[in-house]
């Protein structure tokens, strides 16, 4: 049976397609915008130029976002659907210079050329909330770094050594800045009151960090120009700062609670190092499960946690970094294999030995994510949950 390609350029309120045969004739060229009854039309179109007789394959650049609603009609009508990367098709640009070439016609031409693209998947229901919550909390996180990084500024340039003192990483110090700001105001309040105040509203180490904050109080008596107006922007960035927080924290239970619907939940949180969020990005990043990943080490290149082999002429035996992974996915795994020194005697001795070979530690630790990538892929495979001491196996 025959086959013609599809190639779908996904702007920001159109979507140009071009379909192309065997031979690369353009059967057809057309934009469309990103509404429901034109994208129709569409399909029924590119449908009636196939007339039974033709395979169909649709290509594009994007698998999720602003094609949303393409790639489910797509997939109710059962189209075949590859992803072709934004990369792949910069680079296979280069080649139309002069033929006024589209970006639709370089995919369309791709998806005709190429066989080794991969399919484009319909996520269920669990995994797109997985998905959209992970991003969500990242785009928080990303934001309330922001807001630290200028809340530094006007501290720094106000009272430098509470800046240095402070540890923004933690949420006790924000606690501290909304109701003090200045070393004057610090001195004040003196520790056993500044104690007190803090331990009202539920501070940990209250005394600890009263004692600390009088001490850099104590190195600064003069007040630097504009003081006041600097402790109103330093009141405003902490209580921005701790609003974050509180979203942040909202979004982690929303998270932990739809992870833990999911079948593989318990699997994947059995590996140590593996909590609710990190599992929810590990399932987002996989799209819920194994099917697009037949082997652990296909599983280790698209995480990068593995380094590929790149051979030139007479050269070989060079590795270095794939130019096609999930950043997240490898978050995600060297994260997990991070904490894990600490909590699983396994990884420790791992982690150690690697060490003692020569290996410094992100190269150590990395080989540890690498290690912990067969044995997740392993145990959700067999479906069983992770054991310190490996299970005995009885002869039958």
């Amino acid at each position: 049976m025959s086959r013609i390609w599809a190639g779908t350029d996904c702007g920001k309120t159109q979507r140009h397609t071009l379909v192309v045969n065997a031979e690369g004739d353009t059967l057809l060229s057309r934009r469309v915008a990103n509404d429901e009854p034109e994208l129709l039309r569409l399909i029924a179109d590119v449908l009636d130029l196939a007339d039974g007789r033709s395979v169909t394959t649709w290509a594009m650049d994007m698998t999720g976002g602003e094609p949303s609603l393409l790639i489910n009609l797509l997939a109710a009508h059962g189209q075949e659907l590859v992803y072709i990367p934004g990369v792949a098709v910069n680079r296979a640009a280069d080649s139309y210079h002069g033929q006024g070439k589209t970006d639709a016609r370089v995919i369309a031409d791709q998806a005709r050329m190429r066989c080794d693209l991969l399919p484009i998947r319909l996520d269920g229901e669990a995994v797109i909330e997985l998905k959209l919550l992970t991003d969500r909390r990242m785009d928080l996180v990303a934001e309330r770094t922001r807001v630290i990084n200028r809340l530094r500024t006007p501290l720094n340039s106000m009272f430098p050594a509470l800046e240095r003192a402070l540890d923004f990483d933690n949420a006790w110090p924000l606690r501290l800045l909304s109701g003090y700001q200045t070393p004057a105001a610090i001195r004040r309040a003196g520790v056993k009151r500044l104690t007190t105040w803090l331990r009202n509203r539920k501070v940990r180490s209250a005394q600890a960090l009263a004692e600390k904050v009088v001490e850099a109080a104590e190195r600064q008596y003069t007040a630097v120009a504009g003081e006041k107006a600097i402790a109103r922007i330093v009141h405003t960035l902490t209580e921005e700062v701790m609003t974050f927080n509180e979203k942040i924290a909202e979004t982690d239970t929303l998270i932990a609670g739809r992870f833990r619907e999911h079948e593989l939940a318990e699997v994947i949180t059995s590996m140590p190092g593996i909590g609710p969020t990190l599992g929810a990005e590990f399932l987002a990043a996989v799209g819920g499960g194994l099917d697009a990943f037949p082997t652990a080490d296909r599983l280790a290149a698209f995480a990068d946690v593995t380094p590929a082999q790149k051979h030139s002429g007479k050269v070989s035996g060079n590795l270095h970094q794939p130019t096609r992974y999930h950043r997240r996915l490898q978050r995600a795994f060297y994260t997990s294999a991070l904490i894990s020194i600490q909590c699983d005697p396994n990884s420790r001795a791992f982690y150690n030995r690697k060490c003692a070979e020569g290996k410094r530690h992100v190269q150590a630790v990395l080989a540890l994510a690498r290690r912990r990538v067969n044995v997740l892929w392993a145990l959700i495979r067999d479906r069983r949950c992770y054991q310190v001491i490996p299970p005995v196996t009885v002869a039958a």
